[in-house]
Parts: structure tokens; sequence; C-alpha cells
């Protein structure tokens, strides 16, 4: 395994970060608008973490995981369509599926002795941790981030809620009460 880079490194904040916003993302009962945001969010961060996978070798050679990640940029990519077009069994199963995925690929690369988590983990354990809390926080901030702003939506109209409007016949024929 090489040493740590910055492509690892990304690689390793990104995976926590899918790692971290899937229980929200499976376990939430609402599907909004901050579902689909944060949802967006998981997406990029799979790609990433998956088309990374591939500048990240040991000896040269491609593994198994890679065939995992090759595997999960096709389930991910069935999710999102499946999603827009509102089909919503087959859009849960995928995406729960490329959670599964990503959940056994980090249970593989945290328990095998020689890889880079492991070295870290016992060579500076505070760091690991630090991070681990970094990409925690990150994802208490956006999500409620995205709360807050659920209730301050702009409307696009300067009136207020309780203004009346004109029926929209009269707002077109010019026909309204003078």
């Amino acid at each position: 395994m090489e040493p740590w880079n910055v492509l690892l490194a990304s690689h390793v904040v990104a995976a926590l970060f899918v790692l971290a916003i899937g229980p929200v993302q499976i376990f939430r009962r609402s599907r909004d608008r901050i579902h689909r945001t944060m949802g967006y969010l998981w997406v990029a961060a799979m790609y990433y973490v998956c088309f990374s996978s591939f500048w990240i070798v040991s000896d040269g050679h491609f593994s198994w995981l890679h065939g995992l990640s090759a595997f999960t940029i096709v389930t991910v990519t069935l999710g999102l369509i499946s999603a827009v077009r509102r089909n919503i069994a087959a859009h849960r199963g995928n995406m729960i599926g490329s959670y599964i995925g990503i959940a056994v690929a980090f249970g593989f690369a945290i328990s095998v002795p020689g890889r880079a988590i492991p070295r870290l983990l016992a060579e500076d354990l505070p760091t690991a941790l630090f991070v681990a809390a970094l990409v925690a926080a990150s994802v208490a901030v956006v999500f409620v981030s995205l709360r807050r702003g659920e209730g301050q939506r702009v409307t696009g109209s300067s009136r207020k809620l309780d203004q009346p409007t004109a029926p929209a016949s009269s707002a077109i024929t010019g026909a309204g009460p003078n």
C-alpha cells in the first residue's frame, strides 16, 4: 500500500462522509428537499470514492475492491435514474445496496493489517479520531443548515402570506373591482 497522500486522504474523508450521511438518508421518514439535497451530496461523494479508488492500487494491481467500485458506480447511477423516474422501490434498493457495499469495503479497509487505515489507527489514533469527528460534524452542520433553511425559503413574491390574491380570471381580463 502506498503512503498517505492527498488522493488517499480525500478518498478516506469522502468515504467517511458517505458512511455518515447514509443512515440519515435511510432512516429519515420524510423524503423532502433535505433528502434530495443530502442525496446529491451523498451521490457526489460516492462517485468520488468510487472513481478515486482506481488510482489507489497495491503493488500496481487492482483488487476486488475496485470491482466493487465499478459495480457501485452502476448501482448509484441506477438509483439516481430511478429517483428521477419516481421508481422509489428501485431507488431505495440501489441506494441501500450501494451503502451496504461501501460499509463492507470500509470494514475490509479497517480490518486488514498492512492497509493504510489500520496503520493510521495504530500509529496516530488522535488524528484518525479528529478526522472522523470533523466529518461527523460537517454532516451535522449540513443537515441542520438545510433544516433551518426549510422554513425560510424565498417565494419570489413580496406579498404577505395572509394577503388575498386576485382571481385568475380578473387578472387576465382586467375585470377586477375598481
